[in-house]
């Protein structure tokens, strides 16, 4: 028995012993001012394959026993610091314990980093056109690839590999951010907080992540604890004239005391009258606070809460004849009221958010993070309302009088097209189109004051008010919590998992906010009618269980209901590291619940077709990915990601006309996703590089459009305002990126990136219209030709040029050279239908050329464009503070260029659309997103 205790004791030392030995290079990271550990630094033995990083405790292990003997260098890099380079001799008889490493801020990165978030602004509050990813890209300093996509390529609303914001996932300290709704994050929501979204974690496309499976477009985590803050403050001034004129932030970071905590807060203020394009009114405030409890190493806890609300005017899409007259910051929902700026279409959000995150170290292999998120608040969207109406009689009978003209400068009938619209206009049709011309010109903003004069002259007469100002609200309350396993299996092996609950409760309805003078508004569906005509008998009504009601400021009316969401989500994966290869595999698994209920019975939908509960829809969703980085030396690797899953339809896309009905979208089913990227990286002191090629096919996408249309064939004179659903959707992207730097000397770097893709519809969807005037109606074979067509998601081809210059004495200056091509109009789906071919009695048109035809059809180029922006700063260290500023100018040589824009599918038939185009100035032309010209954004701090 004691021969037994002694052998036990000897090989359990010697096992002590042995793992002792492995330890071959060991260290611990510390920041130099503070001495708090920095976890998440890259540690590289310079020329192998050999790589690991930082734990939370700032301390990092090599235990290979083939590490390459002798004099090495040890690269120590993480953004935001200066990259150290320590000379070491490694033996496989000695342990190397490097303890404390410190680790110096570079100024000019951490400062350099706050001005792009700053830049990006206005692309992150964008909801009109297209949706960009840009923004989770803010952090990818380290790939030199997504830092040109982040800031030079964002103001073409460039979008990596054709995919827009909804095709990624945007965490804040696990937990998903990205809206129910439409499937994107409401960045508004946390906008202004800048300094507090220093910390994240951005993983690229579906490769590995430690808190969700992710999608195609990537990953950002934005780590929000007070303890992973460093300690300090910061304020700041920044001015700019982009999106806002102005912005004040001051910030604080307790760092972790001795008593176990730490707090953070901040605040923030942006505003200004207008920014690049007019009447863009911006008046933003933020709040953060974040307290954490460090319960000993073993757990802690930790509160957040931000709240930013903001309230900002919108612009429009203009057409090339609107552009023509009035330039490319021209907006017409605005105009002068007493004096000052009033813009009619006002954006407001208000989303107060609060988070509970506990972080527990089972053990020193297994970790569990468990979050609690509650969010509420409401968005609401303004515009006038010019459907007032007034209820009178005649001859004994009940009747409705009203309607208005559609007030805004741009409306179509004040334009000098509209007078010209003849084929052989007269001298009077001259003289109204000059005069049209000259108003524009001269003015050409929202009279403000003849909607208060209407007003005034219906009240007088006893009348509603003729004019409003409508406000489309979303008043969402939304639940979500998870809980995210992590076990060091072994040395080289890790398993993630997660299990993920979301749970939203979303009211809809317009709330009667102005009633410009008047004394009340009459809430029916008058344009279901007609409009300026006097209406016997029954119409409309918005609410049938509230006939012909008349509302006030502050009411809600025309439509009101509820959309209610759940989703319930897992997922596991298993990384496995080794010397010469890196290796995961993840599965994933949904479930996914929508319903609406209808709190108005809308006079067009009886019953519960439009009151009530609808239908249960439920999307059972699953998915796989694995990837394998290996390496063939320290500076040749190759990466390959692939992976399949399924994704449920937004909740926009599940209900045909959700403000009136409970009618969900037919043939809805489940996008289906493949996508794989294969990558070659080089990395060496001196150049670092990334050459991928990318595939990726989408099926089974839905859209609903909304527009009033001459072209609903078969019903009536064609006349109607629609819902036009496709389903089915089949797309394809494509293509390579490059992106290389050169550090040529200690002073000068050099950069190259190039973006080559083709994203393009690979089929023919389904398409059927709805509308308040008829069930539905197809025409033809029910689809819409689009296989071919290229997805309108900004230019397919960018490439940059650039050079930087960084002085030791810590000033720094850049100039680049972008040049964007292939970029495409988003074509008008209804003009790709058989209601293009047909007529009324569903036969082709007799004057049908194919050639001309084929001719207008064709999709809109935006041709090529070349933007030079420069950047620089500066910064000093004065005794225990940190002083410096950060300018930028984009567009230097004021390039002018398109952005994005869309065909009008009011005119949708071969001949109506034939007819517009033989006009010099068609009157339903493309409405376009015009790039800014020369911006520039300054800003200065002091950190202490």
């Amino acid at each position: 028995m004691k021969r037994f205790i002694f052998m036990g004791c000897v090989v359990f030392l010697g096992g002590l012993s042995s793992l002792a030995q492995e330890a071959i290079v060991k260290g611990r990271i510390l920041e130099t001012n503070s001495y708090e550990p920095i976890p998440d630094v890259e540690i590289n033995i310079q020329g192998s394959i050999f790589n690991t990083a930082t734990n939370a405790l700032g301390e990092f292990y090599f235990l290979q026993e083939n590490l390459p003997q002798g004099q090495q260098i040890l690269i120590v890099s993480k953004s935001g610091y200066i990259t150290l380079k320590l000379p070491i001799i490694i033996r496989n008889d000695a342990s190397i314990n490097l303890d404390p490493i410190l680790m110096e801020i570079d100024l000019r990165e951490v400062e350099q980093q706050i001005g792009v978030i700053s830049l990006s602004d206005n692309e992150l509050d964008d909801d009109e056109g297209t949706s960009y990813t840009v923004s989770g890209l803010l952090q990818a300093s380290d790939d030199v690839f997504l830092n040109a996509a982040a800031y030079d390529f964002s103001t073409t609303f460039f979008n990596p590999r054709g995919f827009d914001n909804a095709n990624g996932k945007v965490l804040i300290n696990g937990i998903e951010m990205n809206k129910q709704f439409d499937g994107r994050p409401q960045w508004a929501d946390w906008g202004g907080l800048n300094d507090v979204q220093r910390n994240q974690e951005f993983s690229m496309g579906l490769k590995a992540n430690d808190y969700t499976f992710g999608d195609v477009a990537g990953t950002t985590n934005i780590i929000m604890r007070a303890s992973q803050y460093r300690k300090g403050g910061r304020v700041s001034y920044a001015s700019s004239n982009r999106s806002y004129r102005g912005r004040v932030m001051g910030s604080y970071n307790s760092g972790q005391g001795k008593n176990g905590f730490a707090y953070s807060v901040l605040l923030s203020r942006r505003f200004g009258d207008g920014g690049f394009q007019e009447g863009t009114i911006y008046d933003a405030n933020s709040f953060f606070a974040s307290v954490e409890k460090n319960f000993g190493e073993k757990s802690s806890l930790n509160f957040t809460a931000f709240y930013t609300p903001n309230h900002r005017g919108k612009s429009a899409p203009i057409t090339a004849e609107i552009e023509n007259l009035k330039g490319i910051d021209y907006n017409p929902n605005w105009g002068y009221q007493n004096g000052d700026v009033r813009n009619s279409k006002m954006k407001r959000v208000e989303e107060p958010v609060i988070m509970l995150n506990h972080f527990w170290n089972i053990s020193s292999k297994t970790s569990l993070n468990t979050n609690l998120a509650y969010q509420f608040g409401k968005i609401g969207n303004t515009r006038i309302d010019y459907g007032g109406t007034r209820l009178i009689e005649v001859d004994g009978q009940q009747a409705y009088i009203g309607g208005a003209r559609n007030p805004y400068p741009n409306y179509y009938q004040r334009l000098p097209s509209y007078f010209l619209r003849f084929e052989n206009p007269t001298a009077y049709d001259y003289e109204l189109a000059y005069l049209a011309e000259q108003k524009l010109i001269n003015d050409g903003q929202l009279d403000w004051n003849s909607l208060y004069e209407a007003n005034r002259i219906a009240k007088d007469s006893g009348g509603n008010s003729i004019y409003a100002i409508q406000e489309d609200r979303q008043d969402d309350t939304q639940l979500m919590a998870n809980t995210i396993l992590s076990i060091q299996i072994s040395e080289n092996i890790t398993l993630n998992g997660s299990l993920n609950y979301r749970n939203l409760k979303s009211e809809n309805f317009a709330e009667l906010k102005d009633l410009l003078g008047g004394t009340g508004y009459l809430d029916i569906d008058y344009f279901a009618e007609g409009v300026n005509n006097t209406i016997i008998g029954e119409v409309a009504q918005s609410d049938l269980q509230n006939r012909n009601r008349i509302v006030t400021e502050g009411d809600r009316y025309k439509y009101n209901y509820e959309l209610n969401a759940s989703v319930i989500s897992g997922f596991a994966q298993g990384q496995f590291k080794y010397s010469r290869m890196d290796l995961y595999f993840a599965a994933t698994a949904s479930q996914t619940t929508y319903q609406r209920n209808g709190l108005f019975e809308n006079g067009n939908f009886p019953g519960n077709l439009s009151l009530g509960k609808s239908e249960k829809l439920t999307f059972t969703n699953f998915g796989g990915k694995a990837g394998v980085l290996y390496k063939i030396t320290g500076r040749h690797l190759i990466d390959f990601n692939a992976g399949y899953f399924t994704k449920a339809p937004t909740l926009r896309n599940a209900f045909s006309n959700s403000r009136q009905s409970n009618a969900t979208v037919i043939g809805l089913e489940s996008e289906k996703i493949q996508n794989a990227d294969l990558s070659y990286i080089f990395r060496s002191p001196i150049v670092k590089a990334r050459l991928t090629g990318y595939y990726n096919t989408i099926k089974g996408q839905t859209d609903i459009n909304f527009f009033f249309t001459e072209s609903a064939q078969g019903y009536k004179d064609g006349y109607a305002f629609v819902q036009e659903i496709i389903t089915g959707t089949d797309t394809r992207k494509m293509g390579a990126e490059l992106g290389i730097e050169a550090q040529v000397t200690p002073t000068f770097k050099l950069k190259a990136v190039a973006a080559f893709g083709e994203n393009v519809y690979t089929n023919n969807p389904n398409q059927y219209l709805t509308s308040d005037d008829f069930d539905i109606l197809t025409f033809g074979d029910k689809t819409t030709k689009l296989k071919n067509y290229h997805v309108a998601a900004g230019p397919e081809r960018a490439y940059q040029l650039g050079i930087e210059y960084r002085d030791p004495t810590y000033w720094w200056v850049g100039v680049t050279a972008n040049y964007f091509s292939n970029a495409y109009i988003d074509v008008s789906t209804l003009r790709r239908s058989d209601a293009f071919t047909f007529d009324a009695d569903g036969q082709t048109y007799n004057d049908y050329d194919p050639e001309i035809a084929k001719t207008l059809l064709k999709q809109e180029d935006f041709g090529e464009y070349l933007l030079v922006n420069v950047v620089g700063g500066k910064s000093w260290r004065i005794k225990g503070y940190y002083v410096g500023f950060f300018a930028t100018v984009s567009n230097i040589l004021d390039q002018h260029y398109k952005t994005g824009g869309f065909e009008d599918s009011r005119l949708a038939d071969y001949k109506k659309v034939q007819e517009d185009q033989k006009r010099n100035t068609p009157i339903f032309g493309n409405r376009y997103f015009f790039g800014y010209g020369t911006t520039y954004y300054a800003n200065v701090y002091i950190r202490f």
